[in-house]
């Protein structure tokens, strides 16, 4: 599987988590449908199926996630 640059995903998840407070805040269309993009562009690039999956896996491919820590991983 082809892995996204760090840089890329931390603009992901910064944009994601953005929107998702502006979603809550405003209800705003626009910004669910970015979210909407975000979600998938998320998932296919962490190789996932829920965006909630994908956060964390994006975020434990970033500089200084500690890959032997997948306690967040359990559900």
């Amino acid at each position: 599987m082809l892995m996204a640059h760090p840089a890329v995903l931390r603009e992901l998840i910064e944009q994601y988590e953005a929107l998702r407070v502006l979603q809550a805040e405003n209800g705003g269309e626009e910004a669910r449908r970015r979210m909407d993009d975000l979600a998938y562009t998320l998932c296919v690039s962490t190789g996932t199926r829920d965006v909630d999956a994908a956060l964390i896996a994006a975020r434990h491919q970033l500089p200084g996630a500690r890959p032997e820590d997948d306690s967040v991983l359990s559900a």
